[in-house]
Order: C-alpha cells, then structure tokens, then sequence
C-alpha cells in the first residue's frame, strides 16, 4: 500500500495511539503476535499516517526480571514485527520502545521509529532513566543523544516516558526543528496528574504537536495510567483515550506549529542563555 504524505495530497495528518497492555502472565512471543493482529485488523490504521505504541510494551515497563532475557538487536523479533506492520499498512509506525542490547552487552531503552517501507527512520535510547522505584537505573545504560526525525513530513521529536519531567530536553528538540513531540510511557495511575500537567505544558513550550501514547492494565501489581493524549500547540487537549486496551485517533494540522509561533512568538523571544545568573546570599 502506498504511504499517503499529508503534505502534499491531504491537510490532515492522521495518528493513532494504541494502548497497549503487558499482562504478566502472556509471554513476549505472544504478546508481538496479539499486538500485530490487533494492527493489521484495525481499519482505521488503513487511513492513518503514523501510529504510536507505548514504551516496554514487548516486555512490560516493571517486568524488570525479564528486561535481559527479552532483549533484542535492532533486527530483534519486536523490531522486525513493526517493519512487517509499517509496510503492510503504509505508515510510520513509532513502536513505543524496547530493550535493545549493544555488541558490548549494554542494555537501553531504545525507541524506534519505522517508516512505510519498513526501514529504520530514527533510534532515541533514554536519556532520563528512571529511579524512583525503578530497577531502570540499575538495569539501563542511558541514552547520550536528543533526535529529531521527519514524520509523515512533520519534524517529530523522539523522547520516552520520564524524560517529560526535563523540559531542556523539549526546547533542544525545538532548537533543533520539532514541530511534533512523539512520546511513548509506562507511566504509573499514581500520577497521572503529574501525566497530563507535563504532556501539555510541554506542548504550550514548545508551540509544538504534541502526541503521547501510554501503557495500561497492571504490570508486576502496578496500575498503569492510559489516558494516551494528543494535545496542540496552544495546549488544547484533541483528543484523550481512558484506561482500556485499544486505538485513539485524531487528525492534526501539520502547519499549526508554524502558524502559532508566528503569531505568539515566544520560541523567538527568548533571551537564554544571554542573560547572567545571579545568586544573592
């Protein structure tokens, strides 16, 4: 199937966010199969432009016992599996991400995005490992690098999970061009305050799209928040999902960042980091 590029046959750029949940009882193998014929079984994916999946899906975010066992080269089982989907369906297909494992041995949290011909677009390993109440530190080597990749035309920023408590991270990626900020989660019910006031304040920063998919069900006795969201550059929230396993699809306007930072321009008044520091005893 031919890829659709937004810009030139359609105004709209239409993505989908699949809540995905890792149940502690299914095995990786059959979770990348019961995924996939969700996928491919999808209808509303025939007209989608890209599609979002959340972090650790293969494994599960808090099945820290299994990361080892799990994880893959960038040719691994998980990656292979969204190539097949991306040109099957003539998408990007962000695959959330999953434990990748270096020549060296070194494990990190790698998302991924793939393009309609099934080719590799863009890697981001995590830069912000998390802690608290995490074995992630432990386990994980963190990421050294921000990336910004073209998405069905748009320039899309890669980032995962807790890095949404950094905001330098997000105005790198707008430095760098992101008019669209693609986040995959396993982000805990426990705060999922905290999940709507980052996604779309980091939105209203940036003047940017933002589109975040999140894991949901409970992994190792921990609830996890869903409420996958895509939020406008001005902060309008388009669309949010609730805790149930399945597809949310919105059509966003790819020229709305441009637009809106040209009529509020805020990214161009900045003055950091020209301005001293000063700190008074």
């Amino acid at each position: 199937m031919p890829h659709r590029s937004p810009r030139k046959d359609r105004i709209a750029l239409r993505v989908a966010l699949f809540q995905v949940a890792s149940p502690d009882d299914e095995s990786v193998v059959d979770r990348i199969q019961r995924v996939g014929a969700a996928i491919t079984g999808e209808s509303q994916l025939r007209q989608a432009d890209l599609l979002v999946l959340p972090e650790l899906w293969h494994v599960g975010y808090f099945a820290f016992d299994h990361y080892a066992s799990a994880a893959e080269t960038l040719t691994g089982p998980t990656v292979t599996a969204a190539k097949d989907w991306a040109k099957a369906l003539g998408l990007f297909v962000h695959l959330g991400s999953v434990v990748e494992v270096d020549e060296q041995g070194r494990l990190y949290n790698t998302a991924m995005v793939v393009d309609p011909d099934g080719a590799i677009r863009a890697t981001y390993r995590k830069v912000h490992v998390f802690g608290y109440g995490s074995r992630e530190q432990e386990l994980l080597t963190p990421g050294d690098a921000v990336t910004v990749t073209p998405v069905a035309g748009l320039p899309t920023g890669i980032t995962t999970c807790y890095d949404l408590r950094f905001p330098e991270l997000f105005r790198s990626m707008a430095d760098a061009g992101a008019e669209m900020l693609a986040i995959c989660s396993g982000w805990p019910a426990a705060r999922l305050a905290h999940w709507r006031l980052f996604t779309s304040v980091r939105a209203v920063e940036q003047q940017s799209w933002l589109v975040a998919c999140n894991a949901v069900g409970t992994q190792q006795g921990v609830a996890l928040a869903g409420h996958s969201r895509i939020v406008d550059p001005w902060g309008e929230v388009i669309v949010e999902a609730g805790t149930d396993e399945g597809f949310t699809v919105a059509e966003l306007d790819p020229t709305l960042p441009r637009r809106v930072r040209a009529e509020f321009p805020a990214l161009a008044d900045r003055r950091w980091p020209a301005v001293p520091i000063r700190v008074e005893s």
